[in-house]
């Protein structure tokens, strides 16, 4: 199980990063079409739901890579069974956080595909399909914080913060 998380983390982060490729490519055409006097529409569009994408599938991979922002002034003024205390209370707290974000995210999706909602601008794409991306990420961004409080519950500890690597 534990390769299956880890592997799924990675392409999480994988797929993120051709979004953000995605960004790159519809902005330089925009530019590039903008220059010769042609407009493809729905570039703009095309360009934020890519961003929106690498966004949200990014979320998993970096918060098991221990790269997501974090105030340790607390923690580390706290003993050890305190700060182990502190870390498993917010990971609880991130755990109810998370799984109400992947709730309204999947909601947001349905909603959207049964009320046919469709883009306001030139691409007139159907939102359920930009919508999925987000509410994938937000399912893996909860199994992430799911499974490392289970990981800090059984005593198995957190990976160094590359934050912290840096000072050691």
């Amino acid at each position: 199980m534990r390769r299956f998380l880890d592997k799924l983390y990675l392409v999480s982060g994988g797929v993120a990063a051709v979004f953000m490729v995605g960004v790159l490519v519809a902005v330089v055409m925009s530019i590039a079409t903008r220059q010769m006097g042609v407009h493809i529409g729905g570039l703009d569009a095309y360009a934020g739901y890519s961003m929106a994408a690498a966004g949200f599938l990014a979320l998993a991979h970096t918060f098991k890579s221990g790269e997501h922002i974090r105030v340790t002034l607390l923690l580390s003024a706290l003993p050890a069974k305190g700060r182990l205390r502190l870390d498993l209370l917010a990971l609880l707290i991130a755990c109810a956080i998370t799984a109400n974000l992947c709730w309204f995210s999947g909601k947001l999706v349905l909603d959207s595909l049964s009320f046919n909602d469709i883009s306001t601008g030139d691409d007139g794409t159907p939102l359920w399909i930009p919508q999925i991306a987000m509410a994938v990420g937000t399912l893996i961004f909860f199994i992430a914080v799911v499974d490392e409080t289970i990981r800090r519950m059984r005593g198995i500890p957190e990976a160094a913060h590359r934050e912290e690597k840096h000072y050691e």
